[in-house]
C-alpha cells in the first residue's frame, strides 16, 4: 500500500481513500460520543453553523474545542465526555483540526476519521478495502503533529504488517506538544485524564467513516471484519 502523509494546506486535490487523523483530540472525542451511544455525529464548518444546525434541531448536541461556551452542551474532551448519555443522539462537532481535515477531503470515496482508540479498526477496514493508495491527513500544527504523524504511522504500519509493536509510536504521541499542554493545563476544556484516554489503543472495535448526507459530512461508526474475515468490501 502507497501511504501518504500530509497537513490540511497540502491537500490539493482529493484524494481517494483518506483518513485523517486527530489523536488529541478531536476523533478520540468522536470516539467516545459513539461509544456513549451517539447515532452519528455531523462535522461543522464553523462555529456559527454548529449552532445554526443546534437551533434547527434542539434535541442535537453540539460540541466545541476550548472552555464551555453558551449553546454548546460539551467541550472537546474525552474524560468529561466519557460521563454524557448520548444514546441515540446526533452530535454536531466543530474543532480546530479533525473536523477542519474531514471536511477538506469530504470529496474522496472513502473518508476514516482516526486516532490510536479506533487504530486497528481503521487498518482492518483499509485491509479489507484492499486500498492501492492511502493519503493520510495529519490535522494538527499545520501537519506536524507529533501524535497525529505517530498515530498515521502506526496505521499505515499496521494495513501491512501485523507485527507492528506500537510501544514507540505511543511514546511518540506522549511526548508531543500537545500531550505537554493538555498535561499542564494550557489548554481549556481539557480533564486530567485527557492525555491517557487519548493513548488507549484500540479502546473501541469500530472505524469511524465520514460520508455526505443532505449536503452535511456526517461521521458515522463502521463495524469492520475479524482479523479471520477480512475480505475485500
Amino acid at each position: 500500500m502507497d501511504s501518504r502523509f500530509v497537513g490540511i494546506t497540502e491537500l490539493v486535490e482529493a484524494p481517494s481513500v483518506a483518513v485523517v487523523v486527530d489523536v488529541m483530540r478531536a476523533f478520540t472525542v468522536a470516539a467516545w460520543a459513539f461509544a456513549q451511544g451517539a447515532e452519528k455525529i455531523v462535522l461543522a464548518e464553523s462555529l456559527d453553523e454548529a449552532l445554526a444546525l443546534k437551533a434547527r434541531h434542539p434535541d442535537w448536541a453540539a460540541l466545541k474545542d476550548g472552555p464551555p461556551a453558551p449553546g454548546f452542551d460539551m467541550v472537546n474532551s474525552p474524560g468529561l465526555l466519557r460521563s454524557v448519555d448520548l444514546r441515540g443522539r446526533t452530535v454536531v462537532q466543530k474543532t480546530t483540526a479533525g473536523t477542519v481535515g474531514a471536511l477538506a477531503v469530504k470529496e474522496a470515496s472513502l473518508v476514516l476519521c482516526a486516532g490510536f482508540v479506533v487504530a486497528e479498526a481503521t487498518a482492518r477496514l483499509l485491509r479489507a478495502r484492499g486500498s492501492d493508495g492511502v493519503t493520510f491527513v495529519v490535522t494538527g500544527e499545520d501537519g506536524r503533529a507529533e501524535e497525529d504523524l505517530a498515530c498515521a504511522r502506526y496505521i499505515a504500519r499496521r494495513v501491512t504488517g501485523a507485527g507492528t509493536d506500537a510501544a514507540g509510536f505511543l511514546r511518540r504521541a506522549a511526548g508531543s506538544r500537545a500531550a505537554a499542554e493538555l498535561a499542564e493545563g494550557v489548554r481549556q476544556g481539557a480533564h486530567p485524564d485527557d492525555v491517557a484516554l487519548c493513548l488507549e489503543l484500540d479502546r473501541f472495535p469500530f472505524a469511524m467513516v465520514a460520508t455526505s448526507e443532505d449536503s452535511l459530512m456526517v461521521l458515522r461508526p463502521h463495524a469492520v471484519p475479524s482479523l479471520a474475515d477480512d475480505a475485500p468490501i
